[in-house]
Parts: C-alpha cells; sequence; structure tokens
C-alpha cells in the first residue's frame, strides 16, 4: 500500500502541473490528465498500476514517471523443506492474495538452498535427486525474473570462453550483437545460429553444421531464447 500511495502523490502533482495548460485548451494536456486519472483511480482501488489494461499511449503518459507499482514482481515464500512441494498456511494465503493478478509467485525453501549453494556441482545433483527436487529454487527465481522482465539470453561458444548475453525479447541480430561489442553491430554482416536444442542434440558446432543445422541469418533476424550465434562483422 505505501508504494500505491507513493504513486498516488507523484501523480496527483503532475495533474496538477497540468491543470493550468488543460484549462487554457491544451489538447494533449487535457488527454494527460484523462489518462492520469485513470490511473489514480486504480491505485485509488487499492490496485496496483502494473494491472491496470491500457492502450500503447496511455502507456507512454506515465513512461517516465517511473511509478512503483508499475514495475513487474515476482513474490517468494521462503518455507521450511517439508512444504517446499506442498506449500504451507502462509504461502497458501500468499497465493490466494495475489489469484486475480498476473503476478508470479514462487516458493522455495531458504535453508535449503543455501545448503545447496555450498556444494560442487556434482555433489549439488545428488543432494538434489535426494530431496526430490530437480533443480534449485534460484534458477527457477532466475526463470520467474527473466519472464518478468521479457529478457533472454542467447550465447558465445569458443575460444577462450562460453558466454551468455541478456537481451530484451525480440531484438534483432544486429542489436545482440552489439550487446557483445559495439563494433559487432556497427559493422555486422551477419549472423550464424544454431539452436541450443540442436546442440544439446549433437555434442558440437561441427556436427550440428554437418547436420544442416546452422543457419545463416541477417540483419531482420529476431534472437529467441538460447540461440547460439557467432557473428560476421566488419569494421
Amino acid at each position: 500500500m505505501e508504494l500505491q500511495i507513493k504513486d498516488l502523490d507523484q501523480i496527483d502533482r503532475k495533474i496538477q502541473k497540468l491543470d493550468k495548460a488543460a484549462r487554457v485548451g491544451d489538447k494533449e494536456a487535457r488527454f494527460h490528465i484523462e489518462v492520469l486519472n485513470k490511473y489514480k483511480n486504480h491505485l485509488e482501488n487499492f490496485q496496483n498500476i502494473r494491472s491496470l489494461q491500457v492502450t500503447d499511449n496511455e502507456r507512454k503518459v506515465v513512461e517516465d514517471m517511473m511509478l512503483l507499482t508499475a514495475k513487474p514482481v515476482v513474490y517468494v515464500c521462503n518455507v521450511d523443506e517439508k512444504s517446499v512441494f506442498t506449500g504451507n498456511a502462509y504461502s497458501e494465503s500468499v497465493y490466494d492474495f495475489l489469484k486475480d493478478t498476473n503476478d508470479e509467485v514462487l516458493t522455495i525453501a531458504g535453508k535449503l538452498e543455501a545448503e545447496i549453494a555450498e556444494l560442487d556441482e556434482t555433489d549439488q545433483l545428488m543432494f538434489l535427486e535426494d530431496v526430490g527436487l530437480s533443480e534449485p529454487g534460484v534458477n527457477k527465481l532466475l526463470q520467474a525474473a527473466y519472464q518478468s522482465l521479457h529478457l533472454i539470453s542467447f550465447f558465445t561458444v569458443g575460444g577462450k570462453e562460453n558466454r551468455a548475453w541478456t537481451i530484451p525479447e525480440s531484438t534483432l541480430a544486429p542489436q545482440a550483437a552489439g550487446a557483445i561489442h559495439s563494433d559487432l553491430e556497427r559493422g555486422f554482416i551477419r549472423a550464424e545460429v544454431i539452436k541450443y536444442s540442436d546442440l544439446m542434440y549433437y555434442g558440437s558446432e561441427a556436427n550440428c553444421k554437418n547436420a544442416g543445422k546452422l543457419s545463416v541469418e541477417g540483419k531482420n533476424y529476431v534472437v529467441h531464447d538460447g540461440d547460439i550465434l557467432h557473428i560476421r562483422f566488419n569494421v
């Protein structure tokens, strides 16, 4: 509720600034006030900005205001080890409270996660199997955060290191290359692309290429989550 109050205060101040211009006939100011009142009414009904259905033009009105309740949220319920699969009364109350929202809710056992983090990879796998988990909860948290922020990862492999790069969804290949270095975006020629699933199946880049699973893509290629990219460029 405190965040909603802060957003309300910010919206009220913005309306006051626009009021004079609106009263003398400024159409843009009137439109902005109309939209701001729509957001205000939503907040006064104890709802968060992110749950309000608006048009792109209406969203742009508050885009530069950085409203707190417009930001995506992932709720994490920390439970005991016995409740990690079923939840408990406290986590159930959180799920019930958020059932009509699109907010992500996760249940993890913090103490268990701390124990997992102290183990090496081999011991982690054995420990997870013993407690009946398929992966650490932190992995699920990262996945949920990426989904909430509309982010994906692509990979570069070979040379001295293999690395994942984070980019927004629907990023074109040249802009993805720019996440690595601005020169790659500026001099982008093409991207050689292998799907993650193909690399896992065939075992190597060479095998993927021999199987016809390497595609050559141009500037309009939309990078997908898990793509392995080799950028060809010239500057």
